[in-house]
């Protein structure tokens, strides 16, 4: 697990959201309270953000673009592109990063193992040391409230980070 922040996606049949704080923290110290964990990729239809070490992190994301851009967007064909060159290369299976990426149809957590797990309800995961806080929220507020995606997942990420030291109620969102 990284102490390192809290991202939370969520998709419904219609629309996708992710959201996350903005801490970053080095050690048992704040560093900055305002830094943005979140992107839109592949000219603005798939979202993603990371949790872990902010290099490893953008790596990553270039990495992930990369193959976004050579399966023309289709999310599917490319988690699973990334995850076989995440794995066959000994370099990239030690960066300290983890990242979900989501759009209308699918929602994936690309792990710093190479793994590729999609949610088993299809439609909320959470990453981060404040991730199984917000996915609490997140199912609960889902199963038992009528809210707009947008707003589950505010607050979901304003309840974990109430209670995680490494997560801040800072909170960026990016939909589609």
């Amino acid at each position: 697990m990284f102490h390192a922040t809290t991202i939370l996606g969520y998709r419904t049949d219609n629309k996708a959201v992710i959201g996350g704080d903005g801490q970053v923290t080095f050690g048992d110290a704040v560093l900055k309270g305002n830094a943005t964990k979140i992107r839109t990729l592949y000219e603005g239809k798939v979202l993603a953000g990371f949790a872990g070490s902010t290099a490893d992190a953008f790596n990553l994301f270039d990495m992930f673009e990369g193959f976004l851009n050579e399966k023309r967007g289709d999310l599917f064909k490319s988690v699973i592109a990334f995850s076989k060159a995440w794995r066959k290369d000994k370099h990239l299976r030690q960066l300290e990063a983890m990242m979900i990426v989501l759009n209308r149809e699918h929602i994936f957590i690309l792990s710093g193992n190479g793994d590729v797990v999609e949610p088993q309800d299809g439609k909320i995961a959470a990453i981060g040391s404040g991730g199984n806080y917000a996915l609490s929220a997140a199912r609960a507020l889902d199963k038992h409230a009528d809210l707009e995606p947008r707003k589950l997942v505010e607050e979901s990420l304003r309840i974990a980070g109430e209670l995680c030291i490494y997560t801040n109620t800072n909170i960026k969102i990016l939909e589609l």
